[in-house]
This record gives C-alpha cells, sequence and structure tokens, in this order.
C-alpha cells in the first residue's frame, strides 16, 4: 500500500472514530437517528399508539425515508411514513427547529401524501384518512399546550369537516408526567437507561452499545459526509464545509464537534447557525 493509501485509511478511521462519538450524543429528535429507531415497526407502533392515545392501533408497514415524487413542482423526503391495518397513514417528522415546521410545510405534507394515495381514475371516497404529525422542538411558552390537533372545521357551524384529514403539532420540550410527556423525555434521551419506553430504549441500546448498530449509523453518517464533499467538488471546498455543517446540525450534533470535523471555529458554527435559523 503507497503513502497515499496509507494516509487515506488513517484519515477514514479518524473520521469513523468522530462518527462513534457523534453516535454517542444523538438523540430521537435528530431525524435521521429517529428513522433507524422507528424503521422498526414495533417502535414506530408504540410511539403512534401514544400520540395518538390508541393502544389498539397495529402497523402493517414502516417506510422510513420515503420518497414522494411530484412531477410538476416540489417533492418531498418524508421520515417516517406508516400504515395501519385500515390502510390509514401515519407521517411522523422531527424538527428541532420551530422555523422549519410552519403551517403551509404541514399542510403540503398532508397534500402529498393525498396525491399518491389513489390510483387515476380511483374514486375519492377511497382516499385514506391521514395523519401528519409534526415533533417540534421549540421554547416553552406560556399557555401552550404540549400537543395540537389541527383539523378543519365548518366556520358556520364550528363542526368537524370530516375530510379523514388532520395535523397533530407536538411541542417535545413539553415533558409533563403523562405518557406523552415520557414519550418526549424519551426523545430527548443520550442513553438507553434513562428511557421508559422498553421498546424504544432496547433499539436505542442497539443502535448506540452493539457494534452492528453503532456500524449502521456510522455509515448513514459517512453518507452525509461525502454529500458534503462531493458538493465540495463541484462548488467549491467551503461551500462542501457549510453543507456538511448544516447536515450535522439537523442531525443534533454538539457545535464543538462539527467545529472539529469541518475545521472552522465554534464561533463560525454558530454564526452558520443563525444564518440557517433566517433562512
Amino acid at each position: 500500500m503507497n503513502n497515499t493509501n496509507l494516509l487515506k485509511t488513517g484519515f477514514v478511521n479518524e473520521r469513523f472514530r468522530y462518527y462513534e462519538k457523534l453516535v454517542a450524543e444523538l438523540t430521537m429528535m435528530s431525524d435521521m437517528f429517529m428513522r433507524n429507531v422507528l424503521n422498526i415497526l414495533e417502535c414506530a407502533e408504540y410511539v403512534l399508539r401514544v400520540i395518538t392515545e390508541n393502544d389498539d392501533l397495529e402497523l402493517t408497514e414502516v417506510v422510513v425515508q420515503k420518497d414522494y415524487k411530484n412531477l410538476q413542482g416540489r417533492s418531498a423526503v418524508l421520515d417516517c411514513v406508516a400504515v395501519n391495518g385500515r390502510k390509514e397513514i401515519y407521517d411522523i417528522e422531527v424538527q428541532q427547529e420551530k422555523a422549519g415546521a410552519g403551517p403551509k410545510r404541514l399542510r403540503y405534507h398532508s397534500s402529498i401524501i393525498d396525491a399518491h394515495s389513489l390510483f387515476a381514475g380511483e374514486d375519492f371516497e377511497k382516499l385514506p384518512e391521514s395523519k401528519v404529525i409534526f415533533i417540534v422542538d421549540e421554547e416553552v411558552e406560556n399557555e401552550v399546550a404540549p400537543i395540537l390537533h389541527i383539523k378543519r372545521t365548518v366556520r358556520e357551524t364550528g363542526r368537524d369537516y370530516n375530510d379523514k384529514s388532520e395535523i397533530i403539532y407536538i411541542n417535545a420540550r413539553m415533558k409533563e408526567n403523562t405518557d406523552l410527556g415520557r414519550l418526549m423525555h424519551d426523545f430527548h434521551c443520550t442513553k438507553a437507561e434513562d428511557m421508559y419506553s422498553k421498546v424504544l430504549a432496547e433499539r436505542v441500546r442497539v443502535l448506540k452499545e452493539t457494534q452492528e448498530g453503532v456500524e449502521i449509523m456510522c455509515k448513514e453518517m459517512d453518507k452525509i459526509y461525502k454529500a458534503g464533499e462531493l458538493i465540495g467538488e463541484e462548488r467549491g471546498k467551503e461551500k462542501g464545509k457549510y453543507e456538511t455543517a448544516m447536515k450535522l446540525l439537523e442531525l443534533g450534533a454538539r457545535e464543538d464537534m462539527i467545529a472539529e470535523a469541518v475545521g472552522h471555529s465554534v464561533e463560525e458554527i454558530k454564526r452558520w447557525k443563525n444564518d440557517m435559523k433566517r433562512q
């Protein structure tokens, strides 16, 4: 092996050691980590049972990073899409910034699910019931409910329009002594041993404490790193570092760890983070 390959191998090993440190810090408020927990049907089922307050809910299918193509406009990749035995559809999303969970984005998620739920010529009455669920890590404000159920109503009568679509908005900071509050506590845990839910804790333990699980997470992170490298090649090295940092921020990585990964100061990472919030 020549010196160049030796240097490259050493760099890759160093990168993966960094990934291992990052995995230890991740919580289910990272969309990437959440997807790797909820791709186990029992985990997604448990989360939805708590949120919908339906202990009888049973899922038949879970798909993470489901790609909804829109040939006429913007497509969308949804974090976790689940279906139950009655063909009802659930979209579970986590968002670390309130700015990324505005009403029009939630409306778009609901509409793109509808647009992909019927075959050409199929009767509209066969459109399945859908729930778009956004779990948002925002500051707790006075008199803000931990969960909001948003449905269309008829203004003149105040009655439910009954179109079988619903948006559920959850403030993940509201960790009350309820089933939902304990679930939100679990979404913020870095260690399996600190979690209330046994089913979620077991999956988190596998991803963080077993060789197989850590390798899964490291490969996920390497995809992000290589995507940043590709952007760097196409648009310039500095742009690649910026894009990589943005992805790591979305994953919930600490600012100092991101700074170390991309070779910038913590102050610069904070500035990039503030720029991202304003976009």
